[in-house]
Protein backbone atom coordinates (compact mmCIF):
# COMPACT_ATOMS: atom_id res chain seq x y z
CA UNK A 1 0.00 0.00 0.00
CA UNK A 2 1.57 3.12 -0.62
CA UNK A 3 2.58 5.60 2.13
CA UNK A 4 3.23 8.89 0.20
CA UNK A 5 1.21 12.00 1.90
CA UNK A 6 0.73 14.02 -1.03
CA UNK A 7 -1.04 10.89 -2.59
CA UNK A 8 -3.43 10.16 0.31
CA UNK A 9 -4.38 13.94 0.99
CA UNK A 10 -5.20 14.37 -3.32
CA UNK A 11 -7.37 10.81 -2.83
CA UNK A 12 -8.93 11.83 0.54
CA UNK A 13 -9.11 15.77 -0.19
CA UNK A 14 -12.93 16.59 0.77
CA UNK A 15 -11.39 15.37 4.15
CA UNK A 16 -8.15 16.72 4.60
CA UNK A 17 -9.56 20.19 3.13
CA UNK A 18 -12.28 20.06 5.95
CA UNK A 19 -9.71 19.08 8.49
CA UNK A 20 -7.99 22.47 7.10
CA UNK A 21 -10.99 24.62 7.51
CA UNK A 22 -11.90 23.26 10.90
CA UNK A 23 -7.87 24.52 12.19
CA UNK A 24 -7.99 28.09 10.60
CA UNK A 25 -11.40 28.78 12.29
CA UNK A 26 -9.98 27.66 15.73
CA UNK A 27 -7.03 29.68 14.92
CA UNK A 28 -7.55 33.37 15.23
CA UNK A 29 -5.60 35.09 12.45
CA UNK A 30 -1.79 36.12 12.87
CA UNK A 31 -1.02 33.64 15.85
CA UNK A 32 1.86 32.20 16.03
CA UNK A 33 1.58 28.55 15.44
CA UNK A 34 3.17 25.32 14.89
CA UNK A 35 1.05 21.99 13.34
CA UNK A 36 2.21 18.37 13.66
CA UNK A 37 0.26 15.78 11.34
CA UNK A 38 0.43 12.02 11.30
CA UNK A 39 3.50 11.86 8.65
CA UNK A 40 5.50 14.43 11.04
CA UNK A 41 5.61 12.35 14.03
CA UNK A 42 9.48 12.55 13.99
CA UNK A 43 9.68 16.14 14.60
CA UNK A 44 7.98 15.83 18.08
CA UNK A 45 11.11 14.36 19.10
CA UNK A 46 12.84 16.97 18.00
CA UNK A 47 13.98 19.41 21.32
CA UNK A 48 12.93 22.99 20.69
CA UNK A 49 12.79 26.20 22.93
CA UNK A 50 10.48 28.16 20.71
CA UNK A 51 6.96 29.31 22.23
CA UNK A 52 3.93 29.01 19.97
CA UNK A 53 0.41 30.57 20.93
CA UNK A 54 -1.11 27.76 19.60
CA UNK A 55 0.21 23.99 18.72
CA UNK A 56 -1.73 21.57 16.79
CA UNK A 57 -1.82 17.87 16.75
CA UNK A 58 -3.51 16.93 13.35
CA UNK A 59 -4.61 13.46 13.77
CA UNK A 60 -1.49 12.52 15.66
CA UNK A 61 -2.65 11.61 19.45
CA UNK A 62 -3.73 8.35 17.94
CA UNK A 63 -0.43 7.34 17.01
CA UNK A 64 1.28 8.24 19.96
CA UNK A 65 3.34 4.99 22.05
CA UNK A 66 3.27 7.38 25.15
CA UNK A 67 0.63 10.42 25.19
CA UNK A 68 0.90 11.85 28.33
CA UNK A 69 4.89 12.11 27.95
CA UNK A 70 3.99 14.01 24.47
CA UNK A 71 1.66 16.50 25.96
CA UNK A 72 3.98 17.04 28.98
CA UNK A 73 7.09 17.84 26.57
CA UNK A 74 4.86 20.25 24.85
CA UNK A 75 3.81 22.37 27.39
CA UNK A 76 7.46 24.08 27.20
CA UNK A 77 6.71 25.42 24.06
CA UNK A 78 2.91 26.71 24.67
CA UNK A 79 2.87 30.58 26.35
CA UNK A 80 1.28 30.56 29.70
CA UNK A 81 -1.74 32.65 27.17
CA UNK A 82 -1.63 29.71 24.79
CA UNK A 83 -3.57 26.34 23.22
CA UNK A 84 -3.08 23.40 22.30
CA UNK A 85 -5.38 21.65 19.55
CA UNK A 86 -5.81 18.00 19.42
CA UNK A 87 -7.54 16.54 16.20
CA UNK A 88 -8.29 13.62 16.06
CA UNK A 89 -11.06 10.37 14.47
CA UNK A 90 -13.89 9.25 16.54
CA UNK A 91 -13.52 6.03 17.89
CA UNK A 92 -16.81 5.08 16.38
CA UNK A 93 -15.59 4.85 12.71
CA UNK A 94 -12.88 2.31 13.76
CA UNK A 95 -14.76 -0.63 12.08
CA UNK A 96 -15.33 1.80 8.90
CA UNK A 97 -11.61 2.70 8.80
CA UNK A 98 -10.29 -0.76 8.93
CA UNK A 99 -12.69 -1.55 5.79
CA UNK A 100 -11.06 1.29 3.81
CA UNK A 101 -7.73 0.95 4.94
CA UNK A 102 -7.81 -3.18 3.75
CA UNK A 103 -9.18 -1.74 0.68
CA UNK A 104 -6.64 0.29 -0.11
CA UNK A 105 -8.93 3.38 0.28
CA UNK A 106 -6.73 4.87 3.30
CA UNK A 107 -3.33 5.20 4.67
CA UNK A 108 -2.66 2.87 6.94
CA UNK A 109 -1.02 4.83 10.08
CA UNK A 110 2.08 3.84 12.03
CA UNK A 111 -0.78 2.59 15.02
CA UNK A 112 -3.99 3.41 16.40
CA UNK A 113 -5.24 4.17 19.58
CA UNK A 114 -8.48 5.07 19.40
CA UNK A 115 -9.65 7.12 21.73
CA UNK A 116 -13.05 9.00 22.98
CA UNK A 117 -12.91 12.41 24.14
CA UNK A 118 -13.13 12.02 28.20
CA UNK A 119 -9.93 9.94 27.31
CA UNK A 120 -8.49 12.96 26.00
CA UNK A 121 -9.52 14.65 28.36
CA UNK A 122 -8.10 12.54 30.98
CA UNK A 123 -4.94 12.37 29.28
CA UNK A 124 -5.00 16.71 28.86
CA UNK A 125 -5.30 16.83 33.10
CA UNK A 126 -2.79 14.43 33.83
CA UNK A 127 -0.38 16.73 31.83
CA UNK A 128 -1.26 19.56 33.07
CA UNK A 129 -4.13 21.34 30.57
CA UNK A 130 -7.69 22.05 31.53
CA UNK A 131 -9.77 21.74 28.29
CA UNK A 132 -11.46 25.06 26.65
CA UNK A 133 -14.18 23.26 24.39
CA UNK A 134 -14.68 20.21 22.45
CA UNK A 135 -16.29 19.44 19.10
CA UNK A 136 -17.59 16.85 16.16
CA UNK A 137 -17.45 17.67 12.43
CA UNK A 138 -18.10 16.05 9.24
CA UNK A 139 -20.77 13.31 8.97
CA UNK A 140 -19.80 12.07 5.22
CA UNK A 141 -16.40 12.20 4.67
CA UNK A 142 -16.42 11.89 1.02
CA UNK A 143 -17.67 14.23 -1.85
CA UNK A 144 -20.85 13.94 -3.28
CA UNK A 145 -21.68 17.48 -5.35
CA UNK A 146 -24.59 18.81 -2.95
CA UNK A 147 -25.38 16.32 -0.76
CA UNK A 148 -21.93 16.12 1.01
CA UNK A 149 -22.48 20.04 1.42
CA UNK A 150 -26.21 19.40 2.58
CA UNK A 151 -24.85 16.30 5.19
CA UNK A 152 -21.78 17.94 6.77
CA UNK A 153 -22.78 21.65 7.48
CA UNK A 154 -26.32 21.19 8.54
CA UNK A 155 -27.02 17.99 9.26
CA UNK A 156 -23.76 16.94 11.27
CA UNK A 157 -24.19 20.35 13.42
CA UNK A 158 -27.67 18.69 14.85
CA UNK A 159 -27.49 17.49 18.54
CA UNK A 160 -27.22 13.47 19.08
CA UNK A 161 -26.58 13.38 14.97
CA UNK A 162 -23.02 15.17 15.57
CA UNK A 163 -21.95 12.11 17.82
CA UNK A 164 -21.68 10.11 14.79
CA UNK A 165 -19.21 12.78 12.69
CA UNK A 166 -15.80 11.24 11.70
CA UNK A 167 -13.82 14.25 13.32
CA UNK A 168 -13.71 15.29 16.78
CA UNK A 169 -11.58 18.11 18.21
CA UNK A 170 -10.58 19.50 21.79
CA UNK A 171 -8.94 22.80 22.59
CA UNK A 172 -6.98 22.90 25.75
CA UNK A 173 -5.30 25.82 27.90
CA UNK A 174 -1.68 25.17 30.48
CA UNK A 175 -2.72 25.03 33.70
CA UNK A 176 -0.65 28.45 34.97
CA UNK A 177 -0.01 28.31 38.70
CA UNK A 178 1.29 32.02 38.66
CA UNK A 179 -1.14 34.15 41.01
CA UNK A 180 -1.26 37.65 40.57
CA UNK A 181 -2.70 41.01 41.62
CA UNK A 182 -4.48 43.33 38.60
CA UNK A 183 -5.27 46.86 38.46
CA UNK A 184 -8.81 46.84 38.34
CA UNK A 185 -11.31 49.09 36.33
CA UNK A 186 -14.93 48.56 36.88
CA UNK A 187 -17.40 50.00 33.66
CA UNK A 188 -20.63 51.00 34.98
CA UNK A 189 -22.97 52.11 32.29
CA UNK A 190 -25.77 54.08 34.20
CA UNK A 191 -28.87 55.76 32.11
CA UNK A 192 -31.93 57.25 34.75
CA UNK A 193 -30.17 55.14 37.51
CA UNK A 194 -29.83 58.46 39.57
CA UNK A 195 -30.62 56.67 42.99
CA UNK A 196 -28.05 54.32 42.61
CA UNK A 197 -24.98 56.23 41.73
CA UNK A 198 -23.53 56.96 45.43
CA UNK A 199 -24.54 53.50 46.93
CA UNK A 200 -22.47 51.81 43.83
CA UNK A 201 -19.85 53.86 44.43
CA UNK A 202 -19.70 52.99 48.54
CA UNK A 203 -20.58 49.37 48.06
CA UNK A 204 -18.06 48.48 45.32
CA UNK A 205 -14.68 46.78 46.82
CA UNK A 206 -10.97 48.45 46.61
CA UNK A 207 -8.71 46.30 45.03
CA UNK A 208 -4.93 45.30 45.77
CA UNK A 209 -3.97 47.11 43.21
CA UNK A 210 -6.09 49.93 42.27
CA UNK A 211 -9.68 50.51 41.58
CA UNK A 212 -10.97 52.97 38.66
CA UNK A 213 -14.61 52.91 38.24
CA UNK A 214 -15.94 54.68 35.09
CA UNK A 215 -19.02 55.69 34.75
CA UNK A 216 -20.59 56.43 31.07
CA UNK A 217 -24.29 58.01 31.45
CA UNK A 218 -26.52 57.33 28.59
CA UNK A 219 -28.81 60.14 28.14
CA UNK A 220 -30.83 59.90 31.06
CA UNK A 221 -34.16 61.57 31.59
CA UNK A 222 -33.57 62.00 35.32
CA UNK A 223 -30.47 63.49 36.91
CA UNK A 224 -28.15 60.95 36.68
CA UNK A 225 -25.51 63.04 35.21
CA UNK A 226 -25.43 65.41 38.03
CA UNK A 227 -25.38 63.17 40.64
CA UNK A 228 -22.19 61.11 39.02
CA UNK A 229 -20.33 64.16 39.02
CA UNK A 230 -21.85 65.04 43.00
CA UNK A 231 -20.45 61.70 43.75
CA UNK A 232 -17.31 61.91 42.12
CA UNK A 233 -16.42 64.96 43.79
CA UNK A 234 -17.73 63.96 47.49
CA UNK A 235 -15.81 60.49 46.82
CA UNK A 236 -12.57 61.78 44.88
CA UNK A 237 -9.86 61.67 47.46
CA UNK A 238 -10.72 57.86 48.29
CA UNK A 239 -11.51 56.44 45.37
CA UNK A 240 -10.40 57.18 41.27
CA UNK A 241 -13.81 57.80 39.64
CA UNK A 242 -13.88 58.91 36.40
CA UNK A 243 -16.65 60.47 34.12
CA UNK A 244 -18.30 60.50 30.90
CA UNK A 245 -20.91 60.65 28.31
CA UNK A 246 -21.65 57.83 25.78
CA UNK A 247 -21.74 59.17 22.32
CA UNK A 248 -23.76 56.39 20.54
CA UNK A 249 -26.86 54.67 22.17
CA UNK A 250 -27.16 51.04 24.23
CA UNK A 251 -25.42 49.21 26.71
CA UNK A 252 -22.78 47.72 24.24
CA UNK A 253 -21.78 51.40 22.89
CA UNK A 254 -21.40 52.41 26.32
CA UNK A 255 -19.23 49.44 27.51
CA UNK A 256 -16.89 49.95 24.44
CA UNK A 257 -16.65 53.28 25.41
CA UNK A 258 -15.90 52.43 28.82
CA UNK A 259 -12.98 49.33 28.23
CA UNK A 260 -11.40 51.73 25.24
CA UNK A 261 -10.66 54.75 28.60
CA UNK A 262 -9.53 52.11 31.06
CA UNK A 263 -6.53 51.93 32.94
CA UNK A 264 -6.53 48.70 34.58
CA UNK A 265 -5.23 45.41 33.47
CA UNK A 266 -8.38 43.80 34.79
CA UNK A 267 -12.25 45.09 32.94
CA UNK A 268 -15.50 44.61 34.77
CA UNK A 269 -18.99 45.36 34.27
CA UNK A 270 -21.28 46.53 36.82
CA UNK A 271 -25.11 47.28 35.80
CA UNK A 272 -25.62 50.43 37.69
CA UNK A 273 -28.86 49.05 39.17
CA UNK A 274 -26.73 46.82 41.15
CA UNK A 275 -29.42 43.82 41.07
CA UNK A 276 -25.71 41.92 40.94
CA UNK A 277 -24.06 43.44 44.39
CA UNK A 278 -21.10 45.19 43.50
CA UNK A 279 -19.31 43.13 46.59
CA UNK A 280 -19.72 40.63 44.60
CA UNK A 281 -16.83 41.62 42.42
CA UNK A 282 -14.53 40.12 44.65
CA UNK A 283 -15.87 37.01 43.62
CA UNK A 284 -14.99 37.63 39.92
CA UNK A 285 -11.59 39.33 40.79
CA UNK A 286 -11.09 35.75 42.74
CA UNK A 287 -11.80 33.74 39.80
CA UNK A 288 -9.20 35.64 37.36
CA UNK A 289 -6.57 36.11 39.85
CA UNK A 290 -6.52 31.91 40.12
CA UNK A 291 -6.54 31.01 36.91
CA UNK A 292 -10.15 29.32 37.15
CA UNK A 293 -10.81 31.40 33.71
CA UNK A 294 -9.92 33.58 31.12
CA UNK A 295 -13.68 35.15 30.73
CA UNK A 296 -15.76 35.31 34.26
CA UNK A 297 -19.47 35.06 33.31
CA UNK A 298 -22.04 36.31 36.51
CA UNK A 299 -25.07 33.65 36.07
CA UNK A 300 -28.27 34.54 37.96
CA UNK A 301 -29.96 31.09 36.97
CA UNK A 302 -28.36 28.85 40.44
CA UNK A 303 -29.39 31.14 42.78
CA UNK A 304 -33.21 31.45 43.99
CA UNK A 305 -33.73 35.35 42.47
CA UNK A 306 -35.88 38.04 44.74
CA UNK A 307 -39.11 38.22 43.75
CA UNK A 308 -39.36 41.43 41.20
CA UNK A 309 -35.35 40.51 39.63
CA UNK A 310 -36.98 38.87 36.81
CA UNK A 311 -40.02 38.15 34.86
CA UNK A 312 -41.49 34.92 33.99
CA UNK A 313 -40.70 35.32 30.40
CA UNK A 314 -37.84 36.71 30.84
CA UNK A 315 -36.47 34.06 33.02
CA UNK A 316 -38.10 31.42 30.06
CA UNK A 317 -35.88 32.98 27.33
CA UNK A 318 -33.03 33.43 29.35
CA UNK A 319 -32.91 29.67 29.79
CA UNK A 320 -33.40 28.72 26.02
CA UNK A 321 -30.82 31.43 24.79
CA UNK A 322 -28.65 29.98 27.23
CA UNK A 323 -29.11 26.38 26.16
CA UNK A 324 -28.89 27.42 22.30
CA UNK A 325 -25.49 29.14 22.98
CA UNK A 326 -23.71 26.71 24.77
CA UNK A 327 -24.53 24.11 21.35
CA UNK A 328 -23.40 27.01 19.12
CA UNK A 329 -20.09 28.03 21.22
CA UNK A 330 -19.43 24.21 22.46
CA UNK A 331 -19.19 25.69 25.92
CA UNK A 332 -21.59 25.54 28.91
CA UNK A 333 -22.94 29.18 29.43
CA UNK A 334 -25.78 29.29 31.71
CA UNK A 335 -27.03 32.68 31.43
CA UNK A 336 -25.97 34.65 28.08
CA UNK A 337 -27.60 38.01 29.73
CA UNK A 338 -26.26 38.60 33.03
CA UNK A 339 -24.43 42.30 32.88
CA UNK A 340 -21.54 41.78 35.03
CA UNK A 341 -18.91 39.72 32.88
CA UNK A 342 -14.99 40.10 33.95
CA UNK A 343 -11.99 39.81 31.72
CA UNK A 344 -8.19 40.89 31.10
CA UNK A 345 -7.52 44.24 29.02
CA UNK A 346 -5.20 42.20 27.41
CA UNK A 347 -7.79 39.48 26.13
CA UNK A 348 -10.38 42.45 25.14
CA UNK A 349 -7.65 43.63 23.09
CA UNK A 350 -8.10 41.23 21.20
CA UNK A 351 -10.99 40.67 21.02
CA UNK A 352 -11.43 43.72 19.77
CA UNK A 353 -8.82 43.04 16.90
CA UNK A 354 -10.99 40.34 15.78
CA UNK A 355 -14.10 42.34 15.60
CA UNK A 356 -14.47 42.20 12.50
CA UNK A 357 -15.47 38.46 12.73
CA UNK A 358 -19.19 39.54 13.88
CA UNK A 359 -19.30 43.05 13.22
CA UNK A 360 -20.56 45.79 15.97
CA UNK A 361 -24.17 44.78 15.71
CA UNK A 362 -24.59 43.60 19.47
CA UNK A 363 -26.29 46.58 21.35
CA UNK A 364 -26.21 44.91 24.59
CA UNK A 365 -22.68 44.42 25.09
CA UNK A 366 -22.88 41.08 26.08
CA UNK A 367 -23.02 38.83 22.84
CA UNK A 368 -20.09 40.74 21.57
CA UNK A 369 -17.66 39.99 24.36
CA UNK A 370 -19.16 36.02 24.34
CA UNK A 371 -18.64 35.69 20.69
CA UNK A 372 -15.11 37.14 21.01
CA UNK A 373 -14.35 35.20 23.99
CA UNK A 374 -15.74 32.08 22.51
CA UNK A 375 -13.77 32.46 19.07
CA UNK A 376 -10.30 33.41 20.73
CA UNK A 377 -10.70 29.69 22.78
CA UNK A 378 -10.87 31.53 26.14
CA UNK A 379 -12.33 29.50 28.80
CA UNK A 380 -15.75 30.68 29.79
CA UNK A 381 -16.44 30.05 33.92
CA UNK A 382 -20.57 30.82 34.92
CA UNK A 383 -20.21 32.45 38.52
CA UNK A 384 -22.98 32.04 40.22
CA UNK A 385 -24.52 34.93 41.95
CA UNK A 386 -27.86 36.41 43.72
CA UNK A 387 -29.85 38.45 41.29
CA UNK A 388 -31.27 41.07 43.25
CA UNK A 389 -34.86 43.06 43.00
CA UNK A 390 -34.15 46.96 41.94
CA UNK A 391 -34.19 49.78 44.51
CA UNK A 392 -35.01 52.40 42.33
CA UNK A 393 -36.32 52.89 38.56
CA UNK A 394 -37.48 50.36 36.06
CA UNK A 395 -35.96 48.29 33.81
CA UNK A 396 -35.00 49.17 30.52
CA UNK A 397 -35.92 45.67 28.57
CA UNK A 398 -38.28 45.49 26.14
CA UNK A 399 -39.14 41.65 26.61
CA UNK A 400 -40.46 41.44 22.77
CA UNK A 401 -38.55 43.77 20.81
CA UNK A 402 -35.28 42.99 22.92
CA UNK A 403 -36.41 39.41 22.69
CA UNK A 404 -36.49 39.27 18.95
CA UNK A 405 -33.12 40.98 18.69
CA UNK A 406 -31.34 37.89 21.01
CA UNK A 407 -33.04 35.98 17.95
CA UNK A 408 -31.64 37.35 15.35
CA UNK A 409 -28.33 36.87 16.83
CA UNK A 410 -28.85 33.51 17.99
CA UNK A 411 -29.40 32.97 13.96
CA UNK A 412 -26.09 35.20 13.02
CA UNK A 413 -24.22 32.59 15.33
CA UNK A 414 -25.38 29.49 14.18
CA UNK A 415 -24.10 30.83 10.62
CA UNK A 416 -20.72 31.77 12.18
CA UNK A 417 -20.07 28.97 14.76
CA UNK A 418 -21.81 25.55 13.41
CA UNK A 419 -22.83 26.01 9.75
CA UNK A 420 -19.42 27.75 8.66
Amino acid sequence: MRSDENYWRDKNWYYHNDIDRLINFLIPDGSKKKEFSDTSLTQLATPTSELFEYIVLNNVISSLGDIQETLVALRKNIEDSGRLVLVFHNYLWEPVFNILEFLGLKHKPIRQNWLSVPDIENFLLLSGYEVVKSGRRMLFPAYIPIFSGIVNSLIAELPFISRLCVTQFVVARPMVKSIRDYGVTVVVPARNEKGNIESLVKRTPIFPAGTEIIFVEGHSKDDTWEEILRVAGKYGEERKIVVTKQDGVGKGDAVRKGFEMAKGGLLMILDADMTVAPEDLSKFYDAIKNGRGDFINGSRMIYPMEKQAMRFLNTIANKFFASAFSWILSQRIKDTLCGTKVLLKRDYDKIVANRSFFGNFDPFGDFDLIFGAAKLNMKIIDLPIRYRDRTYGTTQISRFRHGWLLLKMTVFAMKKFKFN
